[in-house]
């Protein structure tokens, strides 16, 4: 099962590798993770070689449904952050679904879905 790894346990694990306080080494992070954010909501492109691509996608507007109620709901254009994994960020993973059979559900492949429900059952939503 996987685990997440928080912004002080990876400064920490970064300043046990490399020696260095690990107060700074949060500040290095947390100025890292506030310019990336600034680069985005500037439009711009960020690329790191052999890690991957962030970058701003428009959507466009669409009609969806309301998964509750069964109505028609208009969504308006939206601008979202794309991630596009570098080469080597992919060649690890593929490695790591190849011989983890614990890989995240996200990285498994996808079960047929179950019947729908019947007439009294409540429908999940995985909306958030």
């Amino acid at each position: 099962m996987s685990q997440t790894v928080t912004k002080k346990e990876l400064a920490y694990r970064i300043a046990g590798l490399t020696g260095h306080k690990k107060i700074i080494v949060r500040k290095i992070i947390q100025q890292f993770i506030e310019d990336i954010i600034g680069e985005l909501a500037g439009g711009n492109r960020l690329e790191f070689r052999e890690f991957g691509v962030f970058e701003l996608k428009r959507r466009a507007p669409r009609r969806a449904r309301n998964p509750r109620t069964g109505d028609r709901v208009d969504v308006p254009s939206k601008t979202v952050v794309y991630f596009k994994p570098g080469r080597a960020m992919r060649e690890m993973l593929t490695r790591f679904n190849a011989t983890d059979s614990n890989a995240p559900a996200a990285a498994r492949p996808r079960r047929k879905p179950a019947a729908t429900p019947q007439s009294g059952q409540a429908e999940l939503s995985t909306e958030a």
